[in-house]
């Protein structure tokens, strides 16, 4: 989403006559875009700005905006702490961006745009065209969060939950396949919470999946309370809508999940995983995992261990639990740190090894792959298959925005190595 709301912030600023530059030193507005989910953010920004405060030592400083989650969180803080930044914009502000500029170049001083005006937001980035010309390109439908897990900052950074029209939705897809997009990406912090005038995020996919042109459907990060009926169903009625589905369940100890205020259980997550599979038999899964959460014992976390081997997913994020300021969870009493670092490293071996396994099956299987751009290194293209896999690819042929089927031929813990395969009707694919 911040790839996202960077680009829409660049389409902004272009209309006071900004340009992206790629060298640090050409820099006359620095815009740092912040996340706060985890414990480090605030640190990097300090980091961020020393390091461009060391490459302006001899120049002319150039405006300095710290936009995005950090500065919604700790926006006074910043501006107290650190003089070099000018201004400070929260998520939901950043259709200010050009106002706060214009300000800057006069000399106004350390101002703070962290109001929650999402509406706003939204109704001035339609009036603006969406120039991302990626052959994959993120669409944000939906903001904001009211579950209010207990670790989460979300609710407080990006506000309660808010959905954009579908009929706005459906022009700002037809831009982007217009500039090149032959895959979307459905974006939200609780995206199958969309919600607009009863329309879901099945009617969403179900509308999109109508633009001539647009091969691959997405959508990320779901909420395993939110997943209804007609979101698995479209899963089969839709074949535009990739077989791989990002379902964070962070725990696979129901102790762990009421006390997270997940609102639902290990055998609610497992539920929506054998519908889905029964829906579409090839689908796989992924998720996100907190390990050492406040309370957490070595049953609770052999519980999550059982739940990683009976799911099987082909792709994991874990990490030790990291309290957030005004969250819930901030003041509860952490586990000791050497028994998180110890079970996340368990952890994290065994999710390697079912990757790992996984991988295998599929040397010398073919697979569809969109390929997304030609790589720095000789005649090497880029792509991901349905599975979100990362395929690299050798080729006389240019590629880019092409799906092809791909032989795969080996792997390493990152990607995958193929050849293009002669028939695009052969069978024996990879799933």
């Amino acid at each position: 989403m911040n790839e996202y709301d960077s680009n829409r912030i660049l389409d902004l600023a272009n209309k006071i006559d900004y340009t992206v530059t790629k060298e640090l030193s050409e820099a006359n507005c620095y815009i740092l875009n912040t996340c706060h989910i985890r414990e480090k953010a605030t640190d990097k920004v300090y980091h961020d700005i020393g390091r461009l405060k060391k490459n302006f030592r001899n120049k002319i400083k150039p405006i300095v905006l710290v936009a995005g989650c950090v500065a919604q969180a700790e926006g006074d803080i910043l501006l107290k702490k650190e003089k070099y930044i000018d201004a400070v914009i929260g998520p939901q502000s950043y259709h200010k961006i050009n106002e706060t500029i214009l300000k800057l170049e006069k000399k106004f001083k350390s101002i703070n745009m962290t109001e929650f005006d999402v509406v706003e937001k939204f109704d001035t980035l339609n009036n603006i065209k969406n120039l991302d010309n990626k052959v994959s390109s993120f669409l944000t439908i939906q903001e904001g969060c009211d579950k209010f897990c207990k670790f989460c900052v979300v609710p407080y950074t990006r506000g309660a939950e808010y959905s954009r029209s579908i009929e706005e939705l459906i022009q700002e897809a037809n831009q982007l396949v217009d500039n090149g997009a032959r895959e979307i990406n459905l974006l939200g912090q609780n995206v199958n919470a969309y919600n607009y005038r009863e329309k879901k995020l099945s009617d969403v996919i179900t509308a999109i999946s109508k633009i001539k042109n647009l091969d691959r459907i997405r959508y990320t990060t779901s909420h395993p309370k939110d997943f209804t009926e007609d979101l698995i169903a479209v899963h089969k009625n839709c074949k535009k809508l990739m077989p791989m589905v990002h379902l964070p369940v962070q725990s696979g100890s129901n102790k762990i999940l009421k006390s997270m205020n997940r609102n639902h259980t290990v055998e609610d997550y497992i539920n929506v995983i054998t519908k889905l599979k029964k829906t579409r038999p090839d689908i796989k899964f992924s998720s996100d995992f907190i390990i050492g959460y406040p309370g957490e014992t070595f049953e609770d976390f052999k519980k999550t261990i059982e739940l990683m081997n009976e799911v099987q997913f082909i792709n994991s994020f874990s990490f030790i639990f990291s309290p957030r300021p005004g969250t819930p969870a901030f003041n509860l009493d952490e586990i000791n740190q050497n028994d998180a670092k110890n079970r996340l490293t368990n952890f994290q071996l065994i999710a390697q090894k079912i990757k790992n396994n996984y991988r295998k099956k599929l040397i010398n299987k073919k697979t569809k792959v969109l390929f997304e751009n030609k790589m720095k290194i000789g005649n090497q293209y880029f792509g991901r298959d349905e599975y979100f896999n990362s395929v690299i690819v050798e080729s006389n042929e240019d590629l880019t925005g092409k799906i092809k089927n791909i032989k795969i031929l080996k792997g390493d813990h990152n990607s995958l190595y193929g050849e293009v395969a002669s028939n695009i009707n052969e069978t024996n694919y990879a799933a």
